[in-house]
Formats: structure tokens, sequence, C-alpha cells
């Protein structure tokens, strides 16, 4: 064999038919369609139709919901970030973030950042910023002479007891008014 003697095993390639073209070609006038009715006509999208009968969609019970206020975090095991370090795929010189874990194919998604679980061995010292830790995974960093930061919800650094931003006393005092309005 040579190379220009190369060619597809029969029956390999087969074109697809043109339909609508002649008599002669067996799958012409209608093309395949049949006579009349909405299914030889174009433009028509019929999917899940049953004929009346109630469609599988609608007999099937609906189940649970979208939660508008749902978290995405982008989960992270210690073992993992110490697994990464070990291959150099991962420096420990400065905080590592949201940004570097993704960079280094570690924290996929997580639209609302990086959750830090305890799962693994983690022996490097590391600083770490991250959305939310377990507190395992915050004992192990802190064991293996590293630090954990917990980031606010807007992304920016909150130290590690301080709380959350809340209602200032004229907003809460004039919520408990409303509500006490709309008790009479």
């Amino acid at each position: 064999m040579k190379l220009n003697e190369l060619k597809d095993n029969e029956g390999a390639r087969k074109s697809r038919m043109r339909v609508g073209r002649g008599i002669g070609s067996g799958k012409g006038k209608t093309g395949g369609r049949g006579q009349k009715g909405q299914k030889s006509r174009s433009g028509v999208s019929i999917n899940g139709f049953e004929g009346g009968q109630m469609p599988l969609h609608m007999r099937l019970p609906k189940r649970g919901f979208n939660n508008p206020f749902g978290t995405d975090y982008a989960e992270v095991n210690l073992g993992m970030i110490q697994k990464f370090i070990d291959s150099k795929s991962l420096d420990t010189k400065g905080t590592i973030d949201h940004a570097t874990l993704k960079a280094a194919g570690l924290a996929r998604g997580g639209k609302d950042g990086v959750r830090l679980l305890a799962k693994g061995e983690l022996t490097a010292k590391i600083t770490i910023a991250v959305a939310g830790a377990s507190k395992a995974a915050v004992a192990a960093v802190e064991k293996a002479g590293g630090k954990v930061e917990i980031l606010a919800a807007g992304g920016e650094r909150r130290a590690k007891g301080e709380k959350k931003a809340v209602a200032s006393k004229p907003a809460r005092e004039k919520k408990a008014a409303n509500k006490a309005k709309k008790k009479d």
C-alpha cells in the first residue's frame, strides 16, 4: 500500500440524503414528511406533546427549588493544598487567595469565594485568605504555623473574631416600629 492508495473502507463515509430533489431520488416532493399536517410544515416544534394526553414532564411531581439567597463556595481541602505545594504548583510565599487557587486549578467555580475544609494533612506554613473555613481547618493551618484570614462578604478582609456589620440603631428601631404597626 502506498500513500496515494489510502482510502476509507467501503461504507465508512456516507453522504447525507438530500430531500426534495425530484421523484427519481426516492425522497422527492414531500421529502419524507408525508402529507399535510403540522409535522409536514417547517418551523414547528412539538417536543413533549403527547397528543393531548398529559405529557410526562407534567405528570411527574415538582421537586426542590432554586434558592435566590444560596451561596456558592468552591470547596478546597487542606490535603489538596499540600499536594499542590509539594508539586510546586502553589507558592507558599505571600497570601493564598481565591485567585491564586483558581490559577493553580484547585478552586473551580465558587462565585462567593472559597471554603476551606480540613480533609487531609497540611505540613506547610501558609497564610490563606478565604470566605469561610471549618474550625478543624483553621486549627490545622495554625498548628502548621500558618494563618487563616476570613474575608467579609464583599471580599474585603476581616479579622478572625470580628463580626459582620449589623444595622445601625436607628434602622433597627425603625424596623421594630414598622413591625409593631403591622400587628395593629
